[in-house]
């Protein structure tokens, strides 16, 4: 028992060095797409045009926290994009435009995330359905949840301070729900790196089996990841709405894609135990970059999500080749 321990934290000491060279690397890139972008676009790096990149960015940034966790144990959260959506449309229509009701409406949100984290969760580790199918399968099933909730009609819209905090800049450079994300990346990160839950994260990523003979709960950990990807989704579909306005029954169609690429660019390994969120941070901001530009110079849609995925294909063999040398 002592010697697999004692293998455990060696090889935890060993992702955490290369863990932390992609997650250099993926800074280095951004900073290459935003001179590029500045070359191309005079005036891209304009304070108050990044302060919006920013606020874009905050909102796939946070729902990026629960896919980062799920992928870092080796599995997925496909969930994501209808809980947003959801959570979303349940926020709005109880908000219907009042400050009064937002404590009610952000109740409601996290009420439903837990409820859609404790399934996900529940099913993974005590059914022991896969997490792709058991997610893929209650993402659709939410999805037919919200369109019987709003008939194919969502209703209602934000209430004034949350507009204020999700769409409008202080200044014209620092918005509220920027200031939000930058706590949420903190939480995340000393988490992942200084408290034993997030060594037990990445041990059972590194090696399940392993783990639990270790000593580790490794059913509790994987639960725990999905019911705290749910709830942060929920969570992002409730801001969401501060910055629409309204609510929308596509908000989050292009969630899952996004949160995923964000943290593989941002160099977490797919098969789990090696990356973190730091790097994700960079990844969700690279990603609107590239959906911000792409729409500047005027490519369609079908083009900029041609490039996006040949820059996400690049930068993951990039990786691969990195990671495969030792």
């Amino acid at each position: 028992m002592g010697d697999i321990k004692n293998r455990q934290t060696l090889k935890l000491d060993l992702i955490r060095k290369y863990s932390g060279s992609s997650q250099v690397m993926v800074y280095v890139i951004l900073a290459v797409i935003l001179l590029a972008a500045q070359m191309l676009s005079p005036g891209y790096l304009k304070p108050t045009h990044m302060a919006g990149i920013l606020r874009l960015a905050s909102f796939m940034g946070i729902a990026a926290i629960g896919q980062n966790l799920t992928i870092l144990t080796g599995g997925i959260d496909l969930s994501i994009a209808n809980t947003i959506t959801f959570a979303n449309v349940i926020g709005a229509q109880i908000m219907m435009g009042q400050d009064a009701r937002i404590a009610t409406a952000l109740a409601a949100v996290l009420v439903m995330g837990m409820a859609v984290g404790f399934i996900n969760g529940s099913g993974i580790h005590w059914l022991g359905i896969p997490p792709f199918i058991m997610t893929l399968g209650v993402g659709t099933v939410i999805q037919g949840l919200f369109l019987i909730y709003t008939k194919g009609a969502p209703k209602g819209n934000a209430a004034p301070m949350l507009r204020a905090v999700c769409g409008q800049s202080f200044l014209g450079i620092v918005s509220g729900i920027v200031v939000i994300w930058a706590i949420l990346a903190v939480v995340t990160m000393v988490v992942l790196k200084c408290t034993p839950y997030g060594r037990k994260i990445y041990s059972v990523g590194i090696n399940e089996q392993a783990a639990r003979f270790s000593g580790i709960r490794t059913g509790r950990v994987t639960f725990s990841v999905y019911l705290l990807s749910a709830v942060i989704a929920a969570m992002a579909g409730f801001f969401l709405v501060g910055y629409t306005g309204t609510s929308f029954l596509d908000v989050g169609t292009s969630y899952n894609t996004k949160t995923i690429a964000a943290v593989i660019i941002g160099g977490t390994a797919i098969t789990g135990g090696k990356g973190g969120y730091a790097g994700t941070i960079a990844g969700a901001v690279i990603m609107t970059v590239l959906d911000d530009f792409l729409t500047i110079v005027n490519i369609p849609e079908a083009g900029r999500q041609i490039m996006q995925g040949v820059i996400i294909l690049a930068l993951v063999l990039v990786y691969s080749r990195e990671k495969g040398k030792w």
